[in-house]
Parts: C-alpha cells; structure tokens; sequence
C-alpha cells in the first residue's frame, strides 16, 4: 500500500481559501463567467431604446444628450440656499436638487414648537410662499429642471413652486423636474411621515391627476430606493421594494379613476449608486426589464413612455467615513460610474466632507466636477450600455431581477407593499440586511478602507461647513411678521374651506394653490389637514 502524499501547506487559512466571494447582497460570484451564463440575448436584452429596455430607455443614450447633473443642496435660509444654486449652476451644474429642512419635511412652521432647533439644520426652512419665491429668486423656472426631496408635504410644496412660476410668469405646460412624493418609503424606511397612508396616498394621487393636466412634463413622483438602501438594505431589497411601492402607487391612482397611460409616463424613481460596482451596473439593467414587464403585463400599459423606467441616483451616503474623508472620493466616482453605466438619466455625487457635515462650496465643487470628468474624460459616453453582454453583468442582472421578483411575490402575498409594510415585513427585512452588513464591518469580514483596515493616525479633519446659528431666530420673526400683514380672513377662510374639501373626494391641489398665493403657511396646511385626518402612529415597533 503506497504512503499518502504530503500535505501542501496553503498560502492562506484553508477556510478562507474555500469561502466563496459574495456581492453585497449575497450572490455568489464565478471564477470566470462564460457563454453559459446569462440571458439569451433576444428574450431579454433588445435594442437600446426598445421593450424591455434592458439595455436603456433612450436609443442614443449619452451619446444624444447627457444625464443632469443635479447637485442636492440646501440650508439655512432660503436666501443662502439660492446662493448655492447659482454657484453650482455658474459651475456646470444642470438641474436644480432641493433639500428641506426637517420641519419643513414633516408640516411644521420655525415658530411652532416642534421645529426647535431643527430650523434649516438638514435643508432648507421653506415654509411660506416669500421665502419660496426667495429661494427661486433669479433663476428662470421654464429653463431649469428642479428636482424637491419632500414627499408628506410635497402638494403643499408643489404649490409653492407653482405659485413661483406663475408669479415669474412662466407657461406651466413647460415646467420640467420632479416633486418626490414617495409617501410608503417613508413609512418604510425614513420616518418622514405626517398622515395616515390612505389620505397620504390620496395626496399622491391627486398629483398626478392635476399634473397629468396641467404640467405634463412635471415628474410626479420618484419612487425611492435611495432611502431604503440608506437604511441597510441588500442591492436586491431595494429593488424589489421599491417597484413593489411603484406597484402600489399605480393600483391607487388607478382606483382613484385615472387610466395608466394618463399617468405613468410621469413617474420617475431615484436609486443609489453604491459600493459593489458590477452589481449595481446589473440592477439599474434589471429594474428597467423588471418595470417595463411590469406595466406592460400587470397593468396592460401600451404608451411606451409608460414602459419606461427613467431614474435619477445618488452616490452611498452612508458609505461615506468620517475617517480619512478623502477616501470619500474614490468612492463617490466608483458610484457615480457604476450610475452612469447603468444608463441614469439624472445624477447627484456625494461630497467628501458630508459624514462630518454639510457639504462646503469646495467640497461640493469636486462632487460637482467629479461627473464632469466622467461625462468629459472617461470615454463611456460614446457608446450606449458599454457592459451588456458581459457575461458577469448579464448574470448579475438575471439574478437580481429573480430574487427581486421572489421578493414581490412575497409582498404580493401579504396584499401589497403598504400591508406589507402596515405588518412591518420590509421592515424587518432590512433591519437584519443592515445588522448583517455591521456584523460583517466589526468582524472585518467586509473592509471599509480607513475604518477597519488600512488605518492610519488620525488627521485634522477638513473644514466643514458652518451654519448661521441666528438662522432660527430669524425665520421665526418672518414667518410671523408674514401673519401679521396678510389677508388674515381669507387666510381663515380658506383654511377652513380646506378642512371641507379634506372631508370629500375632490381633488386638492387647486385649493392648496389658492393658499399659499394667499400666503398661507405649510405649517398652518398641514395643521388644518390633520384635524381632519390624524396623525400617523406606525403599528410596527
């Protein structure tokens, strides 16, 4: 009998020579992928432009026009924030992106209790129509395309931006961006809620059908994943939770009267673009065919427009370090050219310095510059989908559209995404994504350079930007000198008449422009909505 052979000592631990390498969701990654893997080119791909837009919603792509560039910025008054605006815009920047402050994200005026010590921290204080037309001031609103991260108040907001564009006297029809409006994420993931989901959702609804009529190029809603993906879900959880919300928000407008061609080719959805850089290439691939799909097959959608899935994406927030910032960098570019392989049409870069605070107008400018650079110098814009039929992103989109599906079928089961979310399961879900992933940081099984490996001793931090600490004071003093020299009894008179049209079906958005022309406050709307409604109090703990 002949002795065994010598064992070989390994390189490495035989544990972790054997472990099989994951994307940050969980699919296994090949060796080597190869013909066999992926779609058949015809079932699944077509042409650039074509059903089911695998491959990207516009034939040309970059090629024709490039993506916005559409910085998110907002602070403190609304006279530093326009200031900021026109800085990015002087720069290159060419869309507008607005952020709010939390009181203003969940109905509450400077003065009222409480916005205490939250006035313009996050965002923007944008509570009256003086300080929106402010805010917008010099910057012609038929020539910019505005996007407005608001969504429990975003009719009350949308008004404001309209009674804006009237008094600039611009033609309404020819107003171009995006009010986010995704009230189910949330309840999800965000917490920014005022409104129990059946009036919320009724509020979304009625956007689109006053949209749909009188600014047809206006998005009415961005179905959002960023957020839920900022709380700690998988690439696939985002997905699948955000076009099961998308489900949703057609079955509700389609219950409220309107036909799916009316309205969908006015919605919009907002991704992230985070680490792991094949996988996010395959799921903005794959939420397009998901969609398309979708409309065409559940809702017998036949305008192509409605088939469509057209989405703007920001960079990881929450991969962004406190530690060694300038790393930060590296990996917004990462993201934002994974965003722009994928086929995004809109796009926000991350600045350096915003896991210390909000960004300054250097930091912002390298954001800024950092898509310059890759519309300019990269070279990917010559060609439209530069990675389909990569047998690696070709199997990647396969197999997050097929867990993203499993997922919807789930959601499906349990009545839809909001008693889905009513009964806390995509809740739940992410919950135990984001511990996973945290587990994984602390063990050192996943490496974030600078925070658990590749250390180094610890540096200056860079200069961050400072707020007006006087800021809260003063928008206090605005908003009630505002009071005192309105109208106070037409004010009264149509808040009353808003409790009336709240108790009944008729659509609300006309009313709500009619109040903030009258300079009726958001906090004072809100207010008088919830002595009608109530306020949210989510069952899930």
């Amino acid at each position: 009998m002949s002795k065994p052979a010598p064992e070989r000592i390994p390189a490495q631990p035989q544990a972790a020579a054997s472990a099989p390498i994951v994307t940050p969701s969980g699919i296994e990654l090949q060796r080597v992928y190869g013909p066999a893997h992926g779609s058949a080119p015809d079932a699944q791909l077509g042409e650039p432009g074509e059903y089911p837009f695998t491959r990207g919603v516009h034939a040309d792509m970059y090629r024709q026009r490039l993506w916005t560039m559409r910085q998110y910025a907002g602070f403190g008054s609304a006279e530093e924030s326009n200031a900021r605006y026109k800085f990015l815009l002087e720069r290159g920047q060419t869309g507008l992106s607005v952020a709010f402050d939390l009181p203003t994200q969940i109905g509450y005026d400077p003065d009222d209790a409480m916005a205490l010590g939250e006035v313009g921290r996050v965002g923007v204080s944008l509570p009256t129509l003086p300080e929106a037309l402010c805010l917008f001031d010099g910057i012609p609103l038929e020539q910019v395309s505005t996007s407005m991260t608001i969504n429990a108040p975003a009719a009350i907001v949308l008004a404001l931006y309209v009674a804006v564009a009237k008094r600039q006297g611009a033609e309404l029809r020819r107003l171009r961006g995006t009010v986010q409006n995704d009230i189910l994420k949330e309840y999800l993931a965000r917490g920014t809620y005022i409104f129990p989901p059946q009036p919320a959702m009724r509020l979304v609804t009625d956007v689109f059908a006053w949209c749909a009529q009188h600014t047809p190029h206006w998005n009415t809603v961005s179905i959002s994943g960023y957020h839920i993906r900022e709380a700690g879900s998988t690439a696939v959880q985002e997905l699948a939770f955000t076009l099961a919300n998308g489900i949703e928000y057609v079955q509700a407008a389609q219950r409220a009267g309107l036909q799916v061609d009316d309205f969908a080719p006015q919605l919009a959805f907002f991704f992230n673009s985070h680490n792991g850089f094949l996988e996010e290439v395959a799921k903005f691939r794959a939420a397009r065919r998901m969609w398309a799909r979708i409309m065409r097959e559940r809702f017998g959608a036949r305008n192509p427009r409605s088939l469509m899935l057209r989405f703007h994406a920001q960079t990881g927030g929450s991969t962004l370090t406190a530690q060694q910032p300038e790393n930060n960098i590296v990996r917004t570019t990462l993201q934002a050219l994974a965003a722009v392989l994928g086929g995004a049409q809109s796009l926000h870069t991350n600045a350096l310095d915003e896991a210390l605070g909000l960004p300054t107008n250097h930091s912002a400018q390298i954001a800024l510059r950092t898509q310059q650079v890759i519309a300019s110098e990269a070279g990917v814009t010559g060609t439209v989908d530069p990675l389909g039929g990569s047998y690696a992103i070709e199997q990647l989109t396969d197999e997050l559209e097929a867990q993203a599906l499993a997922y919807i079928a789930r959601i499906d089961a349990l009545g839809g995404a909001l008693a889905a979310i009513e009964a806390g399961y995509p809740q739940g879900e992410v919950e135990s994504a984001a511990y996973a992933h945290q587990r994984a940081v602390e063990s050192g099984d996943r490496v974030v350079v600078g925070v658990n490996a590749f250390m180094a001793e610890a540096e200056a931090p860079p200069a961050v930007h400072k707020l007006d600490a006087q800021i809260e004071q003063r928008q206090v003093a605005r908003v009630r000198a505002l009071r005192q020299s309105r109208d106070g009894e037409r004010a009264s008179a149509l808040l009353a008449q808003l409790d009336q049209a709240a108790r009944g079906p008729a659509n609300l958005m006309p009313l709500l422009i009619e109040c903030v022309e009258q300079d009726v406050t958001l906090g004072e709307i809100c207010h008088a909505l919830r002595s009608v409604w109530g306020e949210y109090r989510p069952k899930y703990a």
